[in-house]
């Protein structure tokens, strides 16, 4: 008996050090789906036939449809573009698709511990690493559930205010006439900061305070996120996977803040725009 009651504490040390060993181990990988909608109709030249415009319109959505990975720990995260999965894009879609793939995001790496948020991006060629502190959002739970792939999910809320310059929140120029809706015309990059709503699905089933892209903060695994005209879905989860890959924050590129990015990136977009529209005024002669 005496025995045995020492072998407790052995017992106790060694099962927790067991649990708090497959704690520190655990990870995940998480992948999503993302969809922009995009006001297509004002896609393609007057003298367009109707097919080249449904090409030039499906290669052009493609842009706007893209599969992410998350891959999680407890406390840090990268979401990436998942390139095993991306089909390499069709040439076509005129100067708009040059724009298009100029800007390219690439890693997100979260922090949670540190509150230290890192995001890649590559423009037109030159790296650059933005580096902040992970943004602040009000969740406000709201009560309502539903079920995302077998998990039980809850819906929370936020508004976001943000003058970013990302892809998804280009607008085509307002008051052009019909001569001008070529895919020739530069887009118009965002300038004012507006405020979305968020809206955000998460499950408890996976405690962990990680999500798509940079949201956070939720007292579980985010699955869908809802935001103006983006949608991100979680299509797959897999839970500690035998091959387990290094979370490693990102380094390369010029350090800068998201507000200096965003100068740099509107700066360069207005700079090709301006070099567009000498080009075609120079066709016209």
């Amino acid at each position: 008996m005496l025995k045995s009651v020492a072998r407790l504490p052995i017992l106790i040390t060694v099962l927790f050090f067991s649990i708090s060993t497959k704690a520190q181990d655990f990870q995940g990988k998480a992948y999503y789906m993302s969809k922009t909608s995009v006001d297509m109709s004002n896609f393609g030249r007057s003298d367009m036939s109707e097919d080249q415009k449904k090409r030039m319109q499906e290669r052009l959505k493609s842009m706007f449809e893209k599969t992410f990975v998350l891959t999680f720990n407890r406390t840090e995260s990268l979401y990436k573009q998942d390139e095993k999965l991306e089909a390499p894009t069709q040439g076509g879609g005129g100067r708009f698709s040059v724009i298009m793939s100029g800007a390219v995001d690439g890693v997100t790496y979260k922090n949670i511990k540190s509150n230290q948020l890192l995001k890649e991006h590559e423009l037109f060629g030159k790296l650059f690493l933005v580096k902040e502190d992970l943004p602040e959002l009000e969740w406000k739970m709201t009560g309502e559930t539903k079920k995302i792939g077998g998990y039980d999910c809850f819906k929370a809320t936020a508004t976001k205010t943000w003058k970013d310059f990302e892809m998804s929140n280009f607008r085509r120029p307002s008051n052009r006439n019909e001569d001008e809706a070529s895919t020739d015309e530069a887009v118009e990059a965002p300038t004012e900061e507006k405020e979305v709503v968020v809206t955000a699905w998460y499950t408890m089933q996976i405690p962990v305070n990680h999500g798509p892209n940079d949201y956070y903060g939720l007292p579980g695994l985010i699955l869908e996120i809802n935001t103006d005209k983006t949608t991100i879905l979680c299509t797959k989860i897999i839970l500690n996977p035998e091959d387990k890959d290094t979370i490693k924050q990102p380094s390369k590129g010029k350090e800068v803040t998201k507000a200096e990015y965003v100068d740099i990136a509107t700066n360069k977009f207005q700079e090709m725009r301006e070099n567009f529209r000498r080009g075609r005024g120079g066709d016209r002669r």
